[in-house]
C-alpha cells in the first residue's frame, strides 16, 4: 500500500516539476530548471527501480537515493523562491509535496531496515 502511494505521489510530483521546468524555460532560466528537472523526476525513477531491487539492501539503497533527490529538489525550490522565479504559493505547494515524499521515504526506509 505504501509503495503504491509513493509511486503515485512521486509521479504526480514529477509532472508538477516538469510543468515548472516548462515555465522556467519560458522565463529563460536554465541553470536551476535543469537541476530541478533532474532531481525532481529522479525521485520517482528511484522508487520505481526499488520495486525490482536485487536484495533488501538494494531496495533500501534505491529509496535512500530517492530521499537524497527529494532533499536536493527542496533546495532548488528554495533557490527559485529566493531568486523570485516562483511565487510563495507555488513554493509552498511544491515544497509541501516534496516534504510529504521525504516523510514517506524515511518511513519506508526505516520499515525496510527493521525487516532486514
Amino acid at each position: 500500500m505504501a509503495e503504491n502511494k509513493l509511486k503515485e505521489l512521486s509521479t504526480d510530483f514529477a509532472v508538477d516539476i516538469l510543468n515548472l521546468v516548462k515555465e522556467l524555460k519560458l522565463k529563460r532560466e536554465s541553470i536551476i530548471s535543469n537541476q530541478i528537472g533532474r532531481s525532481g523526476t529522479s525521485i520517482g525513477a528511484n522508487i520505481r527501480e526499488a520495486q525490482y531491487a536485487h536484495s533488501k539492501a538494494d531496495f533500501i539503497s534505491k529509496l535512500q537515493i530517492a530521499l537524497k533527490e527529494a532533499n536536493e529538489t527542496g533546495y532548488w525550490l528554495e533557490l527559485l523562491l529566493r531568486t523570485g522565479y516562483i511565487a510563495d504559493t507555488v513554493f509552498k505547494e511544491l515544497d509541501n509535496k516534496c516534504s510529504t515524499l521525504r516523510v514517506l521515504l524515511i518511513s519506508s526506509i526505516n520499515t525496510a531496515k527493521k525487516n532486514q
